[in-house]
């Protein structure tokens, strides 16, 4: 099984309590890949600028990416420097330079259309729904979004929201988009218009996943050190899609497997700036973190009164 993901590729220069790093690895594209590269081969599409220093990606492609689908233009990369203070929930964006990334067309390379697994990273609504023209019946089709899109890009959004199988959003971008204050009420709306799954992220708090019939809920995992949050949700969204594609087993007990993976991935990309823990952890971390989150949340129900 192969991912395909259609995303950013960035330079970061981030800035918390705990530390700064400057033109590191950033991008939704690339901190999904760090992460679903531990499972299945990705492959990745998006642009950078003729200033990107691909020597850096290096460690992506020795991973399994596949690059064919990265534009080369000529330009300036996306860049974004931000600023965390000691709510680690919420980034102060200091700066943001789009560069190429404001002209960027996706085009899916022939060797990567009949993908199984696609995954519509946090780009314009109406480019996610160009890719979706582009490939060939996937098994499943996951996207994310953001607040600037919901608020310039609802009536694509929506379309879009009919169109794939699961959407990620944050707490704060489920009320924007719905209207709804309760995320009960907020994942029902979203499940009326298309996608059979809703995945609701609390940051700190965890992460929940709707259907029709059920809530699953996924706790967050208690980390004595967190560097940088940046690309958490990202890599909470690669673990999952890649547990999904690796084990090809879309029944509910494996989705929610999925989201235990999914936040095992997200809890190690905090632990270090940019993609740096993500590129240090190996398989047997990953399950080493699974088995602490079933730990985590084991309780005999038998024995209650």
């Amino acid at each position: 099984m192969t991912v395909l993901v259609v995303g950013s590729v960035a330079l970061d220069s981030v800035e918390t309590p705990f530390g700064k790093a400057d033109d590191v690895l950033g991008g939704s594209g690339t901190f999904f890949s760090s992460s679903a590269s531990h499972f299945v081969p990705v492959q990745l599409v998006g642009v950078v600028g003729s200033d990107y220093p691909m020597d850096k990606l290096a460690p992506l492609a020795a991973r399994g990416v596949d690059m064919a689908g990265l534009e080369h233009a000529e330009g300036e990369s996306f860049r974004w420097r931000g600023r965390y203070r000691h709510d680690l929930n919420s980034a102060e964006t200091l700066e943001t330079r789009l560069g190429v990334f404001s002209h960027f067309k996706p085009k899916i390379p022939a060797q990567f259309r009949n993908a199984p697994f696609v995954f519509l990273a946090n780009i314009d609504q109406r480019l996610q729904l160009e890719v979706l023209q582009q490939v060939e019946r996937p098994k499943l089709v996951a996207c994310d979004t953001m607040n600037f899109w919901i608020e310039s890009r609802r009536t694509d959004l929506l379309t879009l929201l009919g169109k794939v199988d699961l959407i990620t959003l944050n707490d704060g971008e489920a009320r924007q988009l719905t209207e709804h204050a309760n995320l009960v009420k907020a994942a029902r709306w979203i499940l009326d218009r298309g996608p059979t799954h809703v995945i609701i992220k609390k940051g700190e708090h965890g992460a929940f996943m709707f259907t029709r019939e059920s809530i699953f809920f996924a706790p967050a995992y208690p980390l004595e050190d967190i560097f940088d949050p940046t690309g958490a949700g990202d890599s909470f969204a690669g673990g999952f899609i890649g547990y999904l594609a690796r084990t090809g087993d879309l029944s509910e007990a494996n989705l929610r497997r999925a989201v235990v993976y999914g936040s095992a991935m997200g809890s190690f990309a905090v632990e270090g700036f940019s993609t740096t823990r993500l590129l240090e952890i190996g398989r047997e971390d990953i399950e080493r973190r699974v088995q602490a989150f079933a730990r985590l949340v084991a309780f005999d129900a038998a024995n209650l009164a």
